[in-house]
């Protein structure tokens, strides 16, 4: 079996499968140590990547070039390393159970090109038991190789979080596990070759396996709360971001907001968990509930839009409203699983005309994924609102005076009327945007 001194002489090639949000900033923090290849299905990001590009926006060209990174579509090049990170996606199906093809595909594309000795550790989330239970047959399968003898395996779950420059792949502590403690400790010294926080070997593959999913299920019951504290505080008229200003002061609150829950991590790793729960017998009650309120938070922004644009006197059928932001959460590109789209779709059902601004998004995904038409705001009419949906840095220059511009319109007898502005994240000063005569909403 291969050990870190081969890892680190240089002896054994570390491959990298999946070179998206998770995968390439990992080759590339072992890339400025070692050698490195990096395998993707997409020949487009391939291409985009030698040429020094990164379209998810996390590594520059100068951080690209300074990594001794191969990258490839050839499958074949993986049978050149012995120590295989797998970084593919792991989504949702539209019943909201887990969708593990990627990761079947992976598996397989592997086992092919496995080699004996090697180590494959997996990195994509998934619930207590796939790692060992789901992958290892595959690749025992595809390799004619047996799991112990003939190849070892691990898992580390991922902790990037997009967008973020300060809490990167090798300032988070990593959480490793291995099949046995030989390979748990090889895992450990590879991945502490880069990662300076520090490592954290858990006891075993599924306990690491089950440390990622309730990682993001925290995350999304605390932002839960504060959603359904949002329903709650809306009908009482009372201010969700100055109640929680206030209960801020003491020592022990946490701080969490209410909004949209998207993306690939907070989203969907809750339904990784109860879908085991469920297969073994027991259904969540406190999960669900949390996901049924964070799911619905889209449609409620769009009901309440409407609400004041009625309130407003704007028409609202063939209305015209703006929604500044799609991606699934601010100053990133990523559109995977935006909750925006909910606000959007339940819109539409009103006979509202929405229509998307997103510099950050890249306009072809944005029309293949969702159909959705990006425009840009030069030469616009004027809207009924504005849904302030994700508040990129790049609207940070929009202020209370500009939304006014945005939102002039006529009422539905033809005399001048208020524009409505929904701040989903209330970045907007209240009081000035109202000053301009507009009508102001906040989650």
């Amino acid at each position: 079996m291969i050990s870190f001194s081969d890892i680190k002489n240089g002896d054994s090639r570390i491959a990298v499968v999946g070179l998206g949000y998770v995968g390439l900033p990992l080759a590339a923090a072992f890339g400025r140590h070692v050698p490195v290849t990096g395998f993707d299905i997409s020949e487009t990001k391939i291409a985009e990547l030698e040429r020094g590009y990164d379209s998810t926006g996390e590594l520059t060209s100068d951080e690209l070039a300074a990594t001794q990174i191969s990258y490839t579509t050839d499958a074949a090049c993986l049978k050149d390393a012995s120590f295989i990170i797998v970084t593919v996606p792991t989504p949702l199906k539209d019943d909201k159970t887990p969708d593990l093809s990627p990761l079947h595909a992976a598996s397989q594309t592997i086992g092919r090109n496995l080699k004996p000795g090697s180590i494959v550790v997996y990195e994509s989330t998934v619930y207590p038991g796939v790692t060992e239970d789901v992958c290892v047959p595959i690749l025992e399968a595809e390799s004619g190789l047996q799991c112990g003898p003939g190849f070892k395996v691990g898992y580390s779950p991922e902790r990037i979080n997009p967008g973020d420059k300060v809490h990167t792949v090798d300032k988070i502590i990593k959480v490793v596990s291995g099949q046995d403690a030989e390979t748990l400790n090889t895992v450990a010294l590879v991945y502490g070759m880069v990662v300076t926080a520090g490592v954290h070997r858990a006891s075993s593959i599924k306990v690491a396996e089950a440390a990622k999913v309730i990682e993001n299920t925290q995350r999304d019951l605390n932002i839960a709360l504060m959603n359904e504290l949002a329903l709650i505080f809306d009908k009482l008229g009372i201010s969700t971001s100055e109640v929680l200003e206030a209960a801020g002061t003491k020592w022990n609150f946490l701080r969490f907001t209410p909004g949209l829950v998207g993306g690939h991590c907070i989203g969907i790793d809750p339904y990784y968990l109860t879908y085991k729960a469920e297969s073994i017998g027991y259904y969540p009650q406190v999960i669900l509930s949390g996901r049924r309120i964070n799911d619905g938070m889209g449609k409620y922004i769009a009901e309440t839009t409407v609400k004041k644009m009625i309130e407003a006197d704007k028409p609202v059928k063939g209305s015209r409203v703006l929604v500044l932001g799609l991606t699934f959460k601010e100053n990133v590109p990523d559109i995977r699983n935006t909750r925006v789209i909910d606000i959007i779709e339940e819109l539409r059902s009103y006979g509202v005309k929405p229509l998307v601004h997103d510099p950050m998004a890249n306009a072809d995904e944005t029309l293949h994924e969702y159909g959705i038409h990006l425009i840009d705001l030069e030469g616009q009419e004027s809207f009924d609102a504005v849904v302030y949906a994700v508040p990129h840095a790049v609207f940070e220059s929009i202020d209370a005076k500009a939304f006014a511009v945005l939102c002039k319109g006529r009422g539905a007898d033809n005399s001048n009327s208020l524009g409505v502005v929904i701040d989903v994240k209330s970045r907007l000063d209240r009081a000035a945007v109202e000053n301009e005569g507009l009508v102001y909403w906040a989650l």
